[in-house]
């Protein structure tokens, strides 16, 4: 029997928002698509290749020990072109965090901050696109 690490994928990542419902509309616009869960003070997208969960959150109900302004983690999303998703982002009225850095290797990062003080990571990453040919590749019909 193999061993599995105890974090077995990326399930949930929740941003929080004071305005809730212009956030909605904001990440409704970005997505290309409404969100598939809705409850007073909370939405929730599957976006990507996996279909990775994006809640938002009214920032109401916001951790008590959580600190204003941008923090904590940055999860990146994988993008084709990091250049243009960063003049897309910037172009809907996000704010640079990190601009493009190459770090070497084909991994492209850059990072901006939504409209509503949340931070969004982007990367173009030659490992995520080999993951994912592996997968279509054992998986008829994913592709």
């Amino acid at each position: 029997m193999a061993t599995t690490s105890r974090l077995r994928g990326f399930s949930n990542i929740s941003f929080y928002a004071d305005d809730h419902h212009a956030a909605k509309r904001w990440y409704t616009a970005l997505f290309g698509v409404e969100p598939y869960f809705n409850r007073p003070g909370y939405s929730e997208w599957r976006i990507g290749d996996y279909q990775h969960e994006f809640g938002l959150i009214d920032a109401k109900y916001k951790p008590q020990a959580a600190q204003p302004g941008p923090g904590g983690a940055i999860m990146s999303w994988h993008v084709d072109d990091v250049k243009g998703t960063l003049e897309h982002l910037l172009s809907k009225g996000a704010k640079e965090y990190e601009p493009i850095i190459d770090r070497g290797e084909g991994f492209i990062t850059a990072s901006v901050i939504d409209p509503f003080g949340n931070i969004l990571g982007i990367m173009y990453n030659p490992h995520y696109l080999e993951v994912l040919q592996e997968a279509e590749a054992s998986t008829p019909g994913l592709q």
